[in-house]
Protein backbone atom coordinates (compact mmCIF):
# COMPACT_ATOMS: atom_id res chain seq x y z
CA UNK A 1 0.00 0.00 0.00
CA UNK A 2 1.42 3.66 -0.74
CA UNK A 3 1.30 5.67 2.20
CA UNK A 4 0.99 9.25 2.44
CA UNK A 5 2.29 10.56 6.05
CA UNK A 6 0.49 14.12 6.35
CA UNK A 7 -2.95 15.49 7.61
CA UNK A 8 -2.78 18.15 4.88
CA UNK A 9 -5.95 18.59 2.23
CA UNK A 10 -3.85 20.02 0.30
CA UNK A 11 -0.84 16.92 -0.26
CA UNK A 12 -3.84 14.30 -0.49
CA UNK A 13 -5.40 16.68 -3.62
CA UNK A 14 -1.97 16.71 -5.16
CA UNK A 15 -1.11 13.37 -4.62
CA UNK A 16 -4.42 12.59 -5.98
CA UNK A 17 -2.74 13.36 -9.47
CA UNK A 18 0.20 11.02 -9.48
CA UNK A 19 -1.66 7.77 -7.55
CA UNK A 20 -5.42 7.01 -7.31
CA UNK A 21 -4.99 4.35 -4.75
CA UNK A 22 -3.32 5.11 -1.04
CA UNK A 23 -4.23 6.29 2.40
CA UNK A 24 -3.33 8.60 4.93
CA UNK A 25 -1.43 7.66 7.94
CA UNK A 26 -0.72 10.99 10.04
CA UNK A 27 2.73 10.80 11.70
CA UNK A 28 3.56 12.39 15.00
CA UNK A 29 6.51 13.82 15.07
CA UNK A 30 8.02 16.78 17.52
CA UNK A 31 9.48 19.45 14.18
CA UNK A 32 11.03 21.19 17.22
CA UNK A 33 13.06 18.93 17.87
CA UNK A 34 15.23 19.53 14.71
CA UNK A 35 17.61 21.98 14.87
CA UNK A 36 19.21 22.77 11.13
CA UNK A 37 19.75 25.61 9.23
CA UNK A 38 16.55 26.55 7.17
CA UNK A 39 17.32 25.48 3.38
CA UNK A 40 18.06 22.07 5.12
CA UNK A 41 14.54 22.00 7.67
CA UNK A 42 12.07 20.63 5.05
CA UNK A 43 14.16 17.32 4.20
CA UNK A 44 15.00 16.57 7.79
CA UNK A 45 11.23 16.72 8.55
CA UNK A 46 9.99 14.71 5.43
CA UNK A 47 12.59 12.23 6.99
CA UNK A 48 11.70 12.58 10.41
CA UNK A 49 8.34 12.30 9.21
CA UNK A 50 8.64 9.21 6.70
CA UNK A 51 10.65 7.14 9.26
CA UNK A 52 8.50 7.17 12.01
CA UNK A 53 5.45 5.79 9.87
CA UNK A 54 7.78 3.44 7.89
CA UNK A 55 8.50 1.48 11.44
CA UNK A 56 4.56 1.05 12.09
CA UNK A 57 4.24 -0.26 8.02
CA UNK A 58 7.60 -1.74 7.09
CA UNK A 59 6.21 -3.43 3.87
CA UNK A 60 4.15 -0.24 2.52
CA UNK A 61 5.41 2.81 0.71
CA UNK A 62 5.44 5.79 2.45
CA UNK A 63 5.47 9.74 0.98
CA UNK A 64 6.23 12.01 4.00
CA UNK A 65 6.67 16.11 2.63
CA UNK A 66 7.68 19.46 5.08
CA UNK A 67 7.45 23.18 3.32
CA UNK A 68 8.99 25.85 4.36
CA UNK A 69 8.52 29.61 3.37
CA UNK A 70 12.20 30.99 3.83
CA UNK A 71 12.31 35.23 3.90
CA UNK A 72 15.78 36.37 3.90
CA UNK A 73 17.21 33.43 5.48
CA UNK A 74 14.55 32.93 7.70
CA UNK A 75 11.93 30.29 8.01
CA UNK A 76 8.23 31.66 7.97
CA UNK A 77 6.61 28.64 9.56
CA UNK A 78 2.54 28.36 9.96
CA UNK A 79 1.06 31.94 11.91
CA UNK A 80 -0.43 31.32 15.34
CA UNK A 81 -2.64 33.89 15.31
CA UNK A 82 -4.13 36.37 12.84
CA UNK A 83 -1.90 39.51 14.37
CA UNK A 84 1.31 37.30 13.31
CA UNK A 85 -0.40 36.49 10.12
CA UNK A 86 -0.69 40.11 9.13
CA UNK A 87 3.06 40.93 10.27
CA UNK A 88 4.18 37.62 7.79
CA UNK A 89 2.36 39.16 4.77
CA UNK A 90 3.40 42.86 5.54
CA UNK A 91 6.85 41.50 5.47
CA UNK A 92 6.33 39.57 2.31
CA UNK A 93 4.68 42.24 0.61
CA UNK A 94 6.97 43.39 -2.70
CA UNK A 95 9.81 40.69 -1.88
CA UNK A 96 10.84 37.57 -3.64
CA UNK A 97 10.69 33.99 -0.62
CA UNK A 98 11.61 30.73 -1.54
CA UNK A 99 9.68 28.02 -0.93
CA UNK A 100 10.88 24.93 0.25
CA UNK A 101 8.84 21.76 -0.02
CA UNK A 102 11.83 18.41 1.20
CA UNK A 103 9.90 15.40 0.64
CA UNK A 104 10.82 11.51 1.41
CA UNK A 105 10.15 8.25 -0.04
CA UNK A 106 10.35 5.47 1.67
CA UNK A 107 9.62 1.42 -0.32
CA UNK A 108 10.78 -0.88 -2.34
CA UNK A 109 14.06 -1.15 -0.99
CA UNK A 110 14.90 2.74 -1.66
CA UNK A 111 15.08 6.10 0.08
CA UNK A 112 14.82 8.92 -1.59
CA UNK A 113 15.18 12.67 0.37
CA UNK A 114 14.36 15.80 -1.61
CA UNK A 115 14.44 19.15 -2.04
CA UNK A 116 12.98 21.33 -4.28
CA UNK A 117 12.62 25.21 -4.14
CA UNK A 118 10.28 27.86 -6.00
CA UNK A 119 10.77 31.18 -6.50
CA UNK A 120 7.63 33.41 -4.98
CA UNK A 121 7.46 37.04 -6.26
CA UNK A 122 5.11 38.64 -3.77
CA UNK A 123 2.71 42.22 -4.99
CA UNK A 124 2.72 45.08 -2.69
CA UNK A 125 -0.04 44.43 0.09
CA UNK A 126 -2.06 47.06 1.11
CA UNK A 127 -3.09 46.72 4.73
CA UNK A 128 -6.56 46.43 3.61
CA UNK A 129 -6.11 43.36 1.43
CA UNK A 130 -4.39 41.53 4.20
CA UNK A 131 -6.91 41.80 6.31
CA UNK A 132 -9.48 40.97 3.93
CA UNK A 133 -7.57 38.12 3.01
CA UNK A 134 -7.02 36.70 6.47
CA UNK A 135 -10.79 37.67 7.51
CA UNK A 136 -11.61 35.44 4.41
CA UNK A 137 -9.16 32.49 3.65
CA UNK A 138 -8.28 31.93 7.61
CA UNK A 139 -4.48 31.00 6.44
CA UNK A 140 -3.69 30.25 10.18
CA UNK A 141 -2.64 26.44 9.01
CA UNK A 142 -0.02 27.77 6.13
CA UNK A 143 3.25 28.42 5.83
CA UNK A 144 4.14 32.15 5.71
CA UNK A 145 0.31 33.20 5.99
CA UNK A 146 -0.59 32.29 2.58
CA UNK A 147 -2.25 29.72 0.15
CA UNK A 148 -0.90 30.35 -3.66
CA UNK A 149 -4.35 28.35 -4.62
CA UNK A 150 -6.38 31.19 -2.79
CA UNK A 151 -6.06 34.41 -5.10
CA UNK A 152 -6.31 37.65 -3.94
CA UNK A 153 -3.49 39.26 -6.22
CA UNK A 154 -0.97 38.32 -3.45
CA UNK A 155 1.90 36.88 -5.43
CA UNK A 156 3.12 38.89 -8.84
CA UNK A 157 4.55 35.83 -10.18
CA UNK A 158 6.53 32.57 -9.27
CA UNK A 159 9.77 30.80 -10.67
CA UNK A 160 9.44 27.21 -10.23
CA UNK A 161 6.24 24.42 -9.03
CA UNK A 162 2.95 25.33 -8.45
CA UNK A 163 2.51 22.43 -6.79
CA UNK A 164 5.23 22.77 -4.97
CA UNK A 165 4.16 26.10 -3.10
CA UNK A 166 1.07 23.79 -2.47
CA UNK A 167 3.10 21.60 -0.25
CA UNK A 168 3.76 18.52 -2.49
CA UNK A 169 6.28 19.01 -5.55
CA UNK A 170 4.50 16.48 -7.44
CA UNK A 171 6.42 17.36 -10.76
CA UNK A 172 9.61 16.11 -9.00
CA UNK A 173 7.98 13.67 -7.20
CA UNK A 174 6.77 12.17 -10.03
CA UNK A 175 10.04 12.12 -12.49
CA UNK A 176 12.15 10.54 -9.22
CA UNK A 177 9.72 8.41 -7.23
CA UNK A 178 7.31 7.29 -9.77
CA UNK A 179 9.05 6.61 -12.72
CA UNK A 180 11.15 3.85 -10.64
CA UNK A 181 8.16 2.22 -8.81
CA UNK A 182 7.61 -1.57 -9.70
Amino acid sequence: MFILASSSPRRKELLSKLIQDFKIVVPNVDESLLHVEAKDLPAEESKAKAYAISASFPDDEVLACDTIVVLNGRALGKPQNEEEAKAMLREQSGKKQVVLSGYTYIGQGREITRTVATDVYFNELSDELIDTYIKEKRPLDKAGAYGIQDGYGLIHHIDGSFDNVMGLPTEDIALHVFTRRK
